[in-house]
């Protein structure tokens, strides 16, 4: 990959005021997976809780402190993934109202709650959430998500040193994908990866449509300029993996390209993050999911500065 692309893309590249606006990083249901039998206990399950991690206004940060808030994220993530964008809902969920997995039980659940408005259960409304699993948490209950659909066993064994963070799950109600909502999310997992001793996060981001030759300019730009360094590169699984390079550099509209792209994307672009090798369709939410790998030493200074500054005395 060429650097001084990857470089020259970050640059034309604003951090949005909407990143929360598009699908959730992790949009593959494992209904078919068999976890281990080790439990939770509540106490343990919730321990991860310390408060408010951030506020602005009526708007706080904060990770679920109990069963019915996790209840509260997972009837937004329906809203928004099923009411609102394309995901299909079995019999199941369609009862429920909420979009939720086996894995929701043992991930932390980062929530932006506005206590001005108040939901029909009488708690104040959750308008934003992130889902986020600690690597030892993982490696406790049988994995990452993400290997579905990518096969992060070796980037993971390449850096054994290293402590991953799964983020997933990501979504944010309409009225509320502003700029402060945004940054009320990025505090609070800045706090968590400062809290944590996060070396790496990962996760997968969608773009929305399941026919990859129309998507060919956004994933063609991102093989192109984004792809991740042979240190850091991940390749979707076998059978899965869908071709990204459909385009020639010299055959792409730079900005149409960008302006083709998630603002979900483009803000972990900004960041510093780097996209894996393939893509993924995934038919039951109606997107093609490309891999995202934000090493923490990668991070923008700009950036770090900006969420540190706030995060650092939420996360002794």
């Amino acid at each position: 990959m060429a650097r001084n692309g990857l470089e020259a893309a970050r640059r034309l590249i604003r951090l949005p005021a909407a990143i929360g606006a598009l699908p959730a990083l992790q949009n593959w249901r494992p209904d078919n997976i068999r976890l281990p039998g080790a439990k939770l206990s509540k106490r343990e399950r919730f321990s991860a809780a310390t408060g408010t991690l951030g506020r602005i206004g009526a708007l706080e940060v904060r990770l679920a402190e109990s069963p019915a808030e996790v209840k509260d994220a997972q009837r937004l993530r329906y809203r928004v993934f099923y009411q609102e964008m394309s995901a299909i809902a079995d019999a199941r969920t369609l009862v429920s109202g909420r979009d939720r997995d086996v894995f929701d039980k043992f991930c932390d659940h980062l929530l932006v709650i506005d206590h001005d408005r108040i939901a029909p259960n009488g708690r104040p409304m959750i308008v934003g959430t992130y889902r986020l699993l600690r690597q030892s948490v993982a490696d406790r209950f049988g994995g990452f998500y993400t290997a579905a659909e990518f096969d992060i066993a070796p980037l993971i064994e390449r850096h054994p040193g290293l402590n991953f963070l799964e983020l997933g799950r990501s979504c944010v109600l309409a009225p509320y994908r502003t700029k402060r909502t945004v940054e009320l999310l990025w505090h609070g997992i800045w706090a968590y990866v400062r809290a944590h001793g996060i070396d790496v996060m990962i996760g997968c981001a969608s773009l929305e449509g399941t026919d990859p030759s129309r998507l060919a300019l956004p994933l063609s730009f991102l093989h192109h300029h984004a792809r991740a360094p042979e240190d850091w590169r991940v390749s979707a699984i076998a059978g899965r993996k869908v071709v990204m390079n459909r385009m020639a550099p010299e055959a792409m509209d730079g900005k149409a390209a960008l302006h083709a792209l998630p603002p979900l994307i483009k803000g972990y672009l900004r960041l510093g993050a780097y996209i894996g090798e393939g893509a993924v369709v995934d038919h039951q939410f109606g997107t093609t999911d490309v891999l995202v790998v934000l090493p923490v030493s990668a991070i923008n200074a700009r950036y770090v500065n900006h969420y540190g500054a706030e995060a650092t005395r939420y996360a002794a």
